[in-house]
């Protein structure tokens, strides 16, 4: 077994305020024996208006570089939950202005080893201060599915909104999937609703540990995030939950227990397609 953790920020508009406690509490979660550490959506800024300034190259910029010197330094794979990138995964630029939203695994030497851009983006109206959310005003959205093996697992990648949608997480099981990461920063509205619904029912129906670090509180201007980062196992119960406020929580993950389940109940081998005439 491995022990995974979920870090829980409130970030806000301060880059070196938000890196210095991801930082803070990345090695917390280290020294309590986590090998593998997620940060939220949105962890180094909270702010879309400033997304393109703190944009860089893939494996460029101040941003990446902490990144990976904490990887290093604390010994742990970290999920760095979402970058802002300039540049698409195949090299070319995002040139209208707008950014790939990127979730970057690093592992515990210090080097990138995986990439995925967020690809369902929020344009949705919710009932909260704020009303209306359009990510697509400032993020490009990415089109691959992503896996990385890593030592608590085989790792699916997915950011926030993509939750809800299940094919997403159908293709990261077909592909081998063991473990989910699902960085978010759910408001306070949607998250009362359908996050640990939606968390748990993923878990259920792919067989996976699915690993949720939210963001957590009040982030000024209207911004309220519901926080209750929470680890799932397989069969859908909680393994670790820390409901609001910065700090961290973390869990073992028991791979051959999985592995036991998914033969005890093939779930995979058992769906059919329906044909309509």
């Amino acid at each position: 077994m491995s022990r995974c953790a979920l870090v829980q920020m409130v970030s806000g508009p301060d880059f070196e305020a938000n890196l210095s406690a991801a930082e803070r509490l990345v090695r917390a979660a280290a020294v309590d024996g986590a090998r593998l550490v997620l940060l939220p959506e949105n962890f180094a800024l909270f702010d879309s208006s400033g997304l393109r300034a703190l944009a860089a190259a893939q494996g460029q910029g101040e941003l990446q570089q902490r990144l990976g010197a904490l990887a290093r330094d604390a010994g742990v794979w970290l999920v760095a939950g979402s970058v802002p990138l300039m540049l698409r995964d195949d090299g070319t630029e995002v040139a209208d202005g707008r950014v790939r939203s990127a979730s970057l695994v690093f592992d515990d030497q210090g080097r990138q080893r995986a990439r995925y851009d967020k690809r369902h983006l929020f344009d949705v109206e919710v009932a909260d201060a704020q009303q209306s959310y359009r990510e697509s005003a400032y993020i490009e959205p990415g089109t691959e599915i992503v896996i990385v093996d890593t030592p608590c697992g085989r790792l699916g990648l997915s950011i926030c909104y993509d939750l809800r949608f299940a094919d997403h997480y159908q293709r990261l099981r077909n592909a081998g999937a063991e473990l989910i990461s699902v960085p978010s920063a759910f408001t306070a509205v949607t998250g009362a609703a359908h996050w640990e619904l939606l968390l748990r029912a993923r878990a259920v129906e792919f067989q996976c540990y699915v690993l949720g670090a939210n963001q957590g509180g009040q982030h000024g201007r209207g911004r309220e995030t519901w926080g209750h980062s929470m680890i799932v196992d397989p069969w859908g119960e909680l393994r670790a939950e820390l409901a609001f406020g910065e700090g961290w929580c973390s869990a073992e993950i028991d791979l051959a227990e999985l592995h036991r389940l998914r033969q005890r109940m093939p779930v995979s081998e058992h769906g059919r397609v329906a044909v309509i005439e």
